[in-house]
């Protein structure tokens, strides 16, 4: 049996099984999570308070995600979820990584998390929900998506007048 053959349709197989057209890319996770959840957000902001080794592996994972090393970024942030695995802003940046990886189940399960234990206002909160609108899009979920999307407007808080 000629090998060389069988080599050329495994090669198609694994090329067809990596279909990237179907995973969020960053530029989409920018226009459709951080920059209207920023938007959405001029009030009070909510953030955890964070150890001096959790803000350099942050730093070290958003530094890897702009040069799109998504795997050492998701590296970085599962060595601080070790550190601090109950902060809302390391959870929804692992949501984040999740979505644009197109492990759509997990980027659900971190952004829920977040909310869970974060603020129920500011950009953490609306960066939740529209993570968990864009995951359930992406898995067939379309009511559940739009729900999340309208819980992302709750989120927002404007500074009061006179302040």
């Amino acid at each position: 049996m000629n090998k060389i053959p069988l080599v050329c349709v495994l090669s198609v197989l694994a090329a067809c099984s990596n279909n990237p057209s179907t995973r969020v890319e960053d530029r989409e996770i920018n226009a459709r999570v951080r920059i209207p959840a920023s938007q959405d957000s001029a009030g009070v902001q909510v953030y955890s308070l964070q150890n001096p080794a959790v803000k350099q592996l942050t730093a070290q994972a958003r530094d890897a995600e702009r040069e799109g090393d998504l795997g050492r970024a998701s590296s970085y942030l599962e060595r601080a979820l070790g550190i601090q695995p109950r902060d809302p802003q390391l959870l929804q940046h692992m949501a984040e990584i999740k979505l644009q990886n197109g492990d759509y189940q997990q980027a659900l399960s971190f952004a829920v998390r977040s909310y869970d234990i974060g603020p129920r206002v500011g950009e953490i909160c609306s960066r939740n929900w529209r993570t968990i609108s864009v995951a359930k899009e992406h898995l067939q979920d379309s009511h559940g998506a739009d729900d999340a999307a309208s819980r992302a407007l709750q989120c927002m808080n404007i500074r009061p007048q006179g302040l």
